[in-house]
């Protein structure tokens, strides 16, 4: 089943998220590579595609995962749960409708 990942940075947290970025794109890529990844990426903090120095709000994911207690596992192991990024992570089970 598919589930959502949704994340909201600690304010102030840009330079923990650009250390911690490689490990985290890491995890996502074996998501990919298993054919699990739907889509993946951060939520800018202002209405611009490269924030610069106004960072990030949060991230979202969404993936197959075997259960509900998977997709916590997974997302209470990400590296910026680790780094502090994340001050908050919601994890709910998700059904993709459109595109079919």
């Amino acid at each position: 089943m598919l589930y959502v990942i949704i994340a909201r940075d600690h304010p102030g947290s840009l330079s923990a998220r650009r250390a911690a970025r490689p490990a985290h794109l890491e995890r996502l890529q074996h998501l990919l590579a298993e054919g699990r990844l739907v889509l993946a990426g951060p939520h800018p903090s202002v209405d611009a595609a490269d924030p610069g120095e106004a960072g990030f709000s949060g991230s979202l994911v969404v993936a197959e995962f075997a259960d509900l207690a998977a997709a916590r596992d997974w997302a209470d192991q990400d590296p910026y749960v680790a780094a502090g990024v994340y001050q908050q992570v919601d994890v709910k089970p998700f059904v993709k409708v459109l595109p079919a």
